[in-house]
């Protein structure tokens, strides 16, 4: 089955919990309006995260290979690709900048490295 929840960010990609902060740094515990790079299954990928939410995860070449949703959950980024029949697959997260980047591992103990980038 694909990564394409990641995001990564790890997406993920990516950002750690801020519980119980009053004011959040626009650089902490952001999701939305962020783009992470990363390599599943030997591809080079690309997953930009808009601010509804909504996710794109394209090739090198700019194919388009999935869309979903994405949302922070504690400490953890949820993806929901559209037409997945597993739902909703969470990922471990962190602080990350531009240019930095981490592995984080899925509720399913899968590995993958990721990087925020511009």
């Amino acid at each position: 089955m694909r990564l394409t929840i990641c995001l990564s960010a790890a997406i993920l990609l990516a950002i750690s919990s801020q519980a119980g902060a009053k004011s959040i740094d626009h650089t902490e515990r952001q999701l939305s309006g962020t783009t992470w790079a990363y390599v599943e299954n030997g591809k080079s990928l690309r997953m930009s995260i808009e601010r509804s939410g909504r996710y794109t995860e394209t090739t090198a070449s700019g194919k388009v290979v999935g869309r979903g949703t994405a949302r922070m959950k504690g400490a953890k980024d949820c993806f929901t690709p559209v037409n997945s029949k597993d739902g909703e697959h969470c990922w471990t997260s962190q602080t990350l900048k531009v240019g930095q980047s981490m592995i984080s591992v899925s509720d399913k103990g899968e590995r993958l490295r990721v990087t925020r980038v511009k």
